[in-house]
């Protein structure tokens, strides 16, 4: 007999729930697609500094560089984000390695993916290789225009908070 909830009866074993590296790795490849595929698109179709209005002022598409984190913040250190971009994903990769946790799977997916789509811009656009500027597009009022990358590292952030605060572990156990 094998216990399903709370702690394991003496003399049963519990069954340990698989790795999910590949869940990370396939929600990371879901978003690094969507997101380059997206600003490849805006590069073609949308002259910089057009405005395409979708649902008004709601929702609107362009076309702009950044060189800086989220907001336009550090403009001048896109060698550093740069930087702090390869070690995030390095972590990401090393801990999938021993994830169990199908919630942390998708959240440490979205984090890798985002992080990834924002790098591949930064190492392989103008100015240069470290250097290289990040194309948002996506412009909703009040807020600093934005891509799919900087989504998925939000939502990823979100899911993170909310598994940390219900005490979910990466192994998939409670705390």
């Amino acid at each position: 007999m094998q216990a399903t909830r709370g702690a394991p009866v003496a003399g049963e074993e519990t069954e340990v729930p698989p790795r999910r590296t590949t869940s990370v790795l396939l929600v990371a490849a879901a978003v690094l697609v969507c997101d380059v595929v997206s600003k490849v698109l805006v590069v073609a179709t949308i002259t910089p500094g057009d405005v395409v209005r979708l649902v008004g002022h709601y929702l609107e598409l362009t076309n702009t560089r950044n060189s800086g984190a989220a907001f336009s913040v550090g403009t001048g250190a896109t060698v550093l984000f740069t930087a702090v971009a390869v070690v995030v994903v390095t972590v990401i990769l090393r801990t999938a390695k021993r994830l169990r946790s199908i919630g942390w799977a998708i959240c440490l997916g979205l984090l890798l993916g985002g992080a990834l789509g924002n790098l591949t811009d930064r190492l392989f656009r103008s100015p240069g290789p470290f250097r290289g500027e990040v194309v948002d597009w996506i412009q909703i009022p009040h807020w600093p225009v934005f891509n799919l990358a900087d989504s998925s590292i939000v939502i990823g952030g979100c899911i993170a908070v909310l598994l940390s605060t219900r005490g979910i572990e990466l192994d998939g156990g409670s705390s």
